[in-house]
């Protein structure tokens, strides 16, 4: 048989050699890692945004809920990443120290803790009740009546300059007590001029109002009261009451 020319016998060899040689393992490429959830979430309404038809509109409560009260929590979420600690803690805590948050904290917390209480404390009309019987006895023993008390609500609303927002809280004696508040704060935080648990406030922000009442304030207080969810006030009255 002819001997293969030296050539060949090369190149054969180099080809097997190929071929005989341990494959490399493929480098795994990591699995993409999902993002962390926000610690802060818009939550949807428990009602249609035109639940409160004719008394607020369909348009003020999308872009209330959507844009303003959206913003808030994004903007929260914004500063809890610059932060990490605060993705620890519920909105009462943040509300809690304020002073020691810079400003966009308390804004934003304050914000988003307010408009998701507001939400709650309203209902359609017909559908919100009356006040429980230990609610209605606190405000006769506090106010005098109901009368007395709503009067005293809507001269507290009125007498707020700018943006803010109107509570009925529960204070640290159990007593009563209507109070305002400027921009976003409430009397959850260490810094407010009164410190309770509010039970029933109202936004005195012009966007909760201004498409259908304009610059009309006393309107939008005065109708307001029609959608107010007396049996989630009463619970929340009830509530504060067993702290």
């Amino acid at each position: 048989m002819p001997r293969m020319p030296a050539a060949l016998r090369l190149a054969a060899l180099a080809a097997a050699a190929v071929l005989t040689a341990p494959v490399p393992a493929l480098a795994q490429t990591p699995a993409a890692t999902a993002p962390a959830p926000a610690p802060f979430t818009l939550a949807p309404l428990p009602y249609a945004y035109d639940a409160l038809e004719p008394v607020i509109d369909a348009e003020t409560m999308q872009l209330h809920h959507q844009r303003h009260h959206g913003a808030q929590v994004a903007a929260l979420n914004a500063e809890a990443a610059k932060n990490p600690a605060l993705a620890t803690m519920t909105l009462e805590q943040i509300l809690a120290e304020t002073a020691k948050h810079p400003p966009a904290v308390r804004n934003n917390a304050g914000g988003a803790w307010n408009h998701a209480f507001f939400w709650t404390i309203m209902a359609p009309q017909g559908t919100g009740g009356a006040p429980s019987a230990a609610l209605a006895a606190a405000i006769t023993r506090d106010f005098g009546s109901m009368d007395a008390f709503r009067a005293q609500f809507r001269t507290a609303c009125m007498g707020r300059f700018g943006s803010g927002w109107c509570w009925l809280i529960v204070r640290a004696d159990g007593k009563l007590a209507v109070v305002s508040t400027p921009n976003q704060d409430n009397p959850l935080m260490e810094i407010a001029e009164t410190r309770g648990t509010p039970v029933l406030g109202n936004d005195l922000w012009e966007h909760a109002f201004y498409l259908k009442h304009r610059n009309r304030r006393a309107d939008y207080i005065d109708g307001w009261w029609a959608v107010v969810n007396w049996a989630e006030v009463s619970r929340r009255y009830e509530a504060a009451n067993r702290r």
